[in-house]
């Protein structure tokens, strides 16, 4: 069994790396896609901070490669890989979903969240580099997906204004990833990849320049970053 999990787990990450090129690709939800269209909402991070993906899909493939390769029997790579399992598997279908219904496409973002921060805490410490670091990563990001997913979805559907819709979404990011750092404070790809997304979120507030979604993703990044930088501090041999 634990070899059959394994090598699913591989070939999930490959599937989940080669469904873009099978969807068109994904760079943001489409303006039209929302009976009020989301044309330059806030909580969307600029394009270039999608690319982050090319570095998740690769990180994963090794990462599970490594572990059908050397790690198949380690129990400290046992806990992590049925819940990496599901998230995988549901993230190959989340690009085609995203192009067909925004809303079906968040609903399957955070059923993908869920068991990504559950393995990411699972993960052993025996493999930094390629068992922990790869969930990390992938776990981070999609954390601040599912806060700008959702928040366009509340934007685009009335519920909120686009401005408001924003600041609650990227409050509720920075509470679930400083909560998800307090548990795993060590590793620090986690905070990295929400980061990375709360750069392009002020990257893509500049210009108009809009305060207070500029000062919430900003204090955010800092703290997680802050708070990474002490625990490597502390943690050094």
């Amino acid at each position: 069994m634990p070899r059959l999990v394994s090598v699913l787990v591989l070939l999930a990450a490959i599937a989940f790396a080669v469904s873009p090129m099978l969807s068109n690709g994904f760079g943001g939800y489409r303006p039209d896609q929302f009976p009020i269209p989301q044309d330059d909402p806030p909580i969307q991070p600029a394009g270039w901070a999608f690319a982050i993906w090319g570095l998740i899909y690769a990180s994963l493939i090794a990462g599970s490669g490594f572990g059908v390769w050397k790690r198949v029997q380690d129990p400290q790579w046992q806990p992590m890989r049925p819940a990496l399992l599901v998230s995988l598997v549901l993230g190959t279908f989340w690009i085609e979903t995203a192009h067909r219904t925004p809303i079906g496409a968040t609903v399957l973002i955070v059923a993908m969240l869920a068991p990504a921060i559950l393995a990411f805490l699972r993960a052993g410490t025996g493999d930094a580099i390629w068992q922990v670091r790869p969930v990390a990563l992938y776990a981070g990001w999609l954390t601040a997906a599912t806060g700008a997913s959702l928040g366009m979805v509340l934007g685009g559907y009335g519920v909120l204004s686009e401005q408001a819709a924003a600041i609650l979404c990227l409050l509720g990011v920075a509470a679930l990833a400083l909560g998800v750092q307090t548990a795993r404070p060590a590793e620090w790809a986690y905070p990295a990849g929400v980061v990375w997304a709360l750069a392009g979120v002020m990257a893509a507030n500049l210009s108009p320049a809009n305060p207070p979604v500029l000062a919430i993703a900003a204090v955010a990044a800092l703290l997680l970053a802050y708070r990474a930088a002490r625990s490597l501090r502390l943690n050094r041999p």
